[in-house]
């Protein structure tokens, strides 16, 4: 793994001004937030630079404003959740650069916390304008990034800032950042990655950059369709890019040429509607699927296999459910292979790192999301990671 510095590699910071990018963009209603994870993963960082004596600056977008002020994306609305949950007062203050904020710096004691308004009011942010980092830079003594989720954006906060001050990973970046490089980076082998969801076309890259560096592909969700039609398996009125065929041969051969098995169901759970517990649901043979029956989850063969599988590898990759597993009982598949997962990283046996939106949930929801290696609740910035691309705001934090 590349060189990071992090917080470890900070002096005596009494009196320090640090700007720390944190992603505050909390999912609200009726004016609190509905979850808090950001705010917790951000937690010791925050905590610890306070009790070493720093002035601590957050730096936070909220929403897409589009370089614009709006009373309703201002970071202010989650203020109050983010002090709940450090236990500390915090200064909010409406700028972001300027006088108001040099006085708000002059305010606070050592040890105090400033929440900036929302970075992304100013065009300067997602335009990653120089000149605008530069400005922002002079308020601080250094720059510390703990927004992995943002990290895929080359944007004044989360990029340009490195390049102006000392800058350094914090503490919730340095484990994800290793927990990446345990997955995929210097991984112990054989490998298996997980890859479900909706569409081929949304995980090209992701499956592309796989078939290369992992020894299983296990395919699901809607996904498995395609690369089930591209085997000439007749999928009924299941979800499917019949025009994606070609594609998903072209990266079985890849797999191929690389070593790498792909693992496609081969019994499924099929209904002639998408609803819970529907009459018509049953399990049969993949080549069995009636014309007017879909595809909605794996079948119990299939798991059981999966699982063998999964017992033969010391690291795993997830990224998307199995199968349709909002919907019970859809995610009977997803919960027990999620399952014999989380017990082979609890037996010490697998190093277990997954990420995404539904594969939070889906994780959360199997009641085992506690019991992975690591799970990373950045959706874009996994993704992007999982396709083997070089994420701005980690690149600019290499020392």
């Amino acid at each position: 793994m590349a060189k990071f510095k992090t917080l470890d590699d900070l002096g005596d910071i009494t009196g320090k001004v640090a700007l720390v990018r944190v992603d505050l963009n909390l999912p609200m209603k009726d004016g609190s937030a509905t979850d808090v994870t950001r705010v917790e993963a951000v937690k010791p960082t925050i905590l610890e630079l306070c009790e070493r004596g720093a002035k601590v600056l957050l730096l936070a977008h909220y929403g897409r404003p589009k370089g614009q002020r709006h009373s309703t994306m201002s970071t202010s609305f989650v203020q109050g959740d983010v002090e709940k949950v450090l236990g500390k007062e915090i200064m909010f203050i409406p700028e972001l650069k300027g006088p108001v904020v040099e006085q708000s710096i002059g305010i606070l004691s050592d040890g105090d916390i400033g929440l900036l308004d929302n970075v992304r009011f100013w065009p300067g942010e997602e335009a990653n304008d120089p000149e605008f980092a530069k400005g922002i830079a002079t308020l601080g003594d250094f720059y510390v990034n703990d927004a992995f989720s943002a990290a895929h954006r080359a944007h004044a906060t989360t990029e340009g800032l490195a390049h102006h001050l000392p800058a350094y990973a914090g503490r919730a970046m340095e484990a994800e950042l290793k927990a990446l490089d345990a997955a995929l980076g210097r991984p112990e082998q054989p490998v298996a990655a997980v890859v479900g969801g909706a569409k081929v076309s949304t995980k090209l890259d992701v499956l592309e950059n796989l078939v290369g560096r992992v020894q299983h592909l296990i395919i699901g969700g809607g996904m498995a369709n395609t690369f089930l039609a591209a085997r000439g398996v007749d999928v009924g009125k299941s979800l499917c890019e019949h025009d994606l065929t070609d594609t998903a041969n072209r990266i079985m051969d890849q797999a191929d040429h690389a070593g790498c098995t792909v693992h496609l169901p081969y019994d499924v759970v099929v209904a002639k509607e998408f609803a819970a517990n529907p009459p018509s649901m049953r399990t049969c043979n993949v080549h069995e699927v009636a014309s007017d029956e879909m595809i909605l989850d794996v079948g119990p063969q299939a798991v059981e296999a999966l699982g063998d599988v999964l017992k033969t590898c010391r690291t795993l990759v997830w990224n998307g459910p199995l199968g349709a597993f909002e919907t019970e009982p859809f995610d009977t598949a997803t919960v027990a292979l999620a399952k014999t997962a989380a017990a082979l990283t609890q037996d010490g046996s697998l190093t277990s790192v997954a990420g995404g939106g539904d594969t939070v949930a889906a994780l959360a929801h199997a009641g085992v999301k506690d019991d992975f290696t690591f799970v990373s609740t950045a959706g874009g910035a996994f993704l992007e990671w999982m396709e083997g691309k070089d994420l701005p705001g980690v690149a600019a934090l290499k020392a």
